[in-house]
């Protein structure tokens, strides 16, 4: 996983409107679990753009006022209107425990399908890993060279070494389209 490194100050006032003040001086309230204690922090909102509006996958070092965390995103808020950052939550990475992460799916490969006319639907853009943070890539890689007009990659053809995938075995990650116009010859 690629790092990132972010720094943050400790929060006094927890709450709707401690954290409402905050977001008027542009800091997103955070915490971070999974550790020893819950860390009740706020970091300014523009350090949040290479984490939150990247398809990457980072393990993040958080710095709390001298302190030193290494955690990865698990889930933020936005406002539904202005898309202002309302909440950010982190699960700090414990050595020798698993994690549960999002990484994105690669597609690479010349198909068939797609020069014989066909269009390449990616069905999937992340797949579910579960695994020891060590372990998991940048990215998950799937070769279409072998897929003709019609076909379909699962995940079942996917493998991560050392990590387990938690998606749905049957689930489609990317197909080739026959489009209409080649629909009729194929059938004559």
């Amino acid at each position: 996983m690629k790092k990132l490194e972010i720094v943050g100050f400790k929060r006094a006032n927890l709450g709707s409107k401690g954290a409402k003040d905050l977001r008027a001086e542009a800091l997103a309230p955070c915490v971070l679990y999974g550790g020893k204690e819950q860390v009740h922090f706020a970091v300014p909102m523009i350090l949040f753009r290479e984490l939150l509006y990247s398809p990457d996958v980072y393990e993040v070092e958080l710095n709390v006022e001298g302190d030193k965390y290494r955690a990865i995103l698990q889930d933020a808020q936005f406002h539904p209107v202005n898309e202002m950052i309302l909440h950010v939550d982190f699960l700090e990475i414990v050595p020798g425990s698993p994690i549960k992460i999002a990484v994105p799916i690669k597609v690479i490969g010349n198909s068939p399908g797609v020069i014989k006319g066909g269009k390449m639907v990616q069905k999937l853009r992340k797949v579910m890993l579960k695994g020891l943070s060590e372990n998991i890539p940048d990215f998950v890689t799937v070769d279409i060279s072998g897929l003709d007009l019609g076909q379909t990659v699962k995940v079942n053809k996917l493998s991560v070494e050392g990590c387990e995938i938690l998606n749905p075995m049957s689930n489609p990650v990317a197909t080739i389209d026959i489009p209409r116009a080649l629909r009729g010859k194929l059938t004559t």
